[in-house]
């Protein structure tokens, strides 16, 4: 076996043969022109988030606030439409010939873009093409795909834009009935609740360009694509490549880092030595085609830089050894690219980026894109720090801890455009414990909720910055359901920000909070719910909701839920929904731009003539309102009956400095 410097000195050699590649000739004088640099984080003024969500290394630009001569589409909250999809719940539509100019507010040598493209018209996606120019200069093509998006009908949701119902025994909203059990048939339009629609790219534009400078993103004139719609442009000054000087190198084991050939084997024979000599395992810059999972025990796994190295294939996954059989320990995951190429969604399938269980490892700086989850995690398992990761464009979650998962720390990861549950903590069969899930960003989660948690004992949900969910969920959740454990201990939602939040569910046609909380399988009444320090901003419907569903509403409650210390700018409806028994207090919750009354309390449904089944307390400090007055009035308390079912929804103004 080569000795390690030689592997020392490959890895160096071929991060500066990647430099010398990227590198061009520097831009000549770019033309005087009027900037227009508009920096936002979740398509808010960053002010207004300051202090939540991910600490990232790029710079967020919404397109819509860019020069264009295409057409700026939204803003629509409609689930199934591009604009609902998009961050800020704006885009620009771009027909061939048409741009959008962004002017760099900080220099940058690495773009994001994020985008959607038409669907084929039998499904299966197609390519176009997509012209970056730095002022005016320094032309590339990025090659534009639909492969990954565009999903349709009922879960688990199908490929083809044609299909029938999937479950044509299923109660539907659009008809308002059981379609098979309907006569006449209903006619069902085709295609059915389209969504998944956006994808993302990123390019290395080959060396670092200065803030002012120029980028546009053209759609050329002979695009295949109809239209092109550009959601936003991440800009990012990435560096150079990361070099493990003391590492077994994977290329001196026979890994391929042009993607041609399989270099599974060559990693399992890198991960072996490496264990036996206590050493790293680096990953040079490169592609590394992967089809299956690399089993992962006491062993650390380094890149060159998510931007630089990339693993890549189908059913790509590292994977820790299963909880049954004592799990894997002291794994350390960092600075790679895990590129899948799941397109469709089949639960069952093990095909995550990072699966299986480690205990006491981490999973740091990682890009994880196109699996079907970025990370699950399957206890029971201990101590494993998730910090500074990318997952995007998942087609189920981002993330999930899931049963007896403990003293574990989700921190400072960036996730947008997943299928399902940003970030969820499930106690299947056995609580997880003593978790934190702290300054994580969440944006657009096509269906379900930013971060959910299902159960467990001890939680601390702190500083995440969870915007635009699209359907059938809400910014933060706390759900007794899916066979979930008890919640036990403390649950704790501290300093975290919402923003434009609170979906349709379709099952219920009504509208959802900022913050659910859904007795479906036990009652929530054993921890100490704590919400403190949040701000719900622009919430679609109501800003805090607490509700049974109707076979059980008169079986579970919701109690021990205190809210304090709260600003609500902007409700479409409410401040609180209640639509279960149980009993809720408010302290120092102050609201604004509220667009019905402030608590719409309707209990149980059985409207005694003593008042709705839930109760409110108040501590004290609840001050401001909306439409009807202030949004706590003493008229309204203890359970006053101000129940209507589907109230209608004012939509608030932007949110503004308090």
């Amino acid at each position: 076996m080569p000795p390690i410097r030689t592997a020392a000195a490959l890895a160096a050699m071929t991060a500066a043969t990647l430099l010398g590649a990227l590198a061009v000739s520097p831009a000549q004088a770019r033309p005087a022109r009027a900037a227009r640099s508009v920096v936002t984080r979740a398509a808010l003024d960053p002010a207004l988030v300051a202090g939540r969500g991910a600490r990232v290394g790029f710079v967020e630009q919404e397109a819509e606030n860019a020069v264009t001569s295409g057409t700026v589409i939204g803003p629509d909250r409609t689930a199934y439409s591009l604009p609902a999809e998009a961050s800020g719940r704006k885009a620009v539509k771009l027909a061939p010939g048409q741009y959008v100019e962004f002017t760099l507010p900080a220099d940058a040598d690495a773009l994001t873009v994020r985008y959607s493209l038409p669907d084929a018209p039998g499904g299966g996606g197609i390519t176009a093409p997509l012209d970056v120019s730095v002022d005016g200069r320094s032309r590339r093509t990025m090659t534009l795909t639909s492969q990954f998006s565009w999903l349709y009908n009922q879960y688990p949701f199908s490929n083809d834009p044609q299909a029938g119902l999937l479950h044509p025994d299923w109660w539907i909203t659009e008809c308002g009935c059981v379609p098979a059990a309907t006569t006449p048939t209903p006619v069902i339009s085709r295609p059915f609740r389209p969504h998944h629609m956006y994808d993302e790219q990123r390019l290395l534009l080959g060396r670092k360009y200065r803030a002012g400078d120029t980028v546009r993103l053209t759609v050329p004139a002979g695009s295949r694509a109809a239209w092109t719609v550009i959601d936003l442009l991440d800009s990012e000054l990435v560096g150079a490549p990361h070099v493990e000087t003391a590492a077994a190198n994977v290329l001196l084991f026979g890994a391929d880092p042009t993607g041609r050939r399989d270099a599974a084997d060559a990693l399992d024979r890198a991960v072996a030595f490496a264990r036996a000599h206590r050493l790293p395992v680096y990953l040079p810059p490169g592609t590394y085609r992967v089809d299956r999972h690399v089993v992962v025990d006491d062993v650390t796994i380094t890149g060159a830089g998510g931007w630089y190295t990339t693993v890549k294939g189908k059913g790509v996954g590292f994977y820790g050894k299963p909880a049954a059989d004592g799990g894997s320990r002291n794994v350390h995951l960092s600075r790679f690219a895990i590129e899948g190429d799941v397109r469709e969604r089949v639960d069952t399938d093990q095909v995550n980026a990072i699966g299986g269980a480690m205990n006491d490892s981490t999973v740091d700086r990682m890009y994880l894109h196109h699996t079907k989850v970025g990370i699950w995690f399957d206890g029971p398992m201990r101590g494993v720090r998730v910090t500074d990761n990318v997952i995007t464009d998942q087609i189920a979650d981002g993330l999930n801890l899931h049963t007896g998962v403990t003293d574990s720390l989700v921190r400072d990861n960036f996730v947008r455009g997943t299928g399902d549950d940003g970030l969820a903590l499930w106690s299947e069969t056995t609580a997880d414990a003593r978790n934190t899930i702290d300054h994580n960003t969440v944006q657009s989660p096509t269906l379900a909720n930013g971060i959910a948690v299902y159960g467990g004992a001890d939680t601390h949900v702190t500083a995440n910055l969870v915007a635009d969910p699209v359907r059938e969920g809400s910014a933060l959740h706390v759900g007794a359901r899916f066979g979930a454990e008890p919640f036990t201990g403390t649950l704790r939602f501290a300093d975290n920000t919402t923003v434009r939040a609170g979906t349709y569910e379709l099952n219920w046609n009504i509208g959802l909070g900022a913050i659910w909380f859904y007795a479906l399988d036990r009652s929530i009444d054993r921890a100490d719910v704590q919400v403190t320090g949040s701000a719900f901003l622009d919430s679609t419907y109501n800003a805090v909701m607490l509700v049974t569903d109707w076979p059980v509403k008169d079986t579970f409650r919701i109690e021990n839920v205190h809210v304090k210390d709260t600003r609500v700018d902007g409700t479409g409806t409410s401040v609180v929904s209640a639509r279960a028994a149980g009993s809720a207090s408010f302290e120092n919750v102050d609201a604004r731009n509220v667009g019905a009354v402030g608590v719409n309390n309707c209990g149980s449904f059985h409207f005694p003539a003593n008042g709705s089944e839930f109760s409110l307390t108040d501590l004290g400090g609840n001050d401001g309102g909306g439409t009807t007055g202030p949004w706590l009035a003493a008229w309204e308390l203890p359970n006053t009956l101000t129940c209507e079912d589907r109230p209608t929804v004012v939509p608030p103004p932007a949110p503004s400095p308090w």
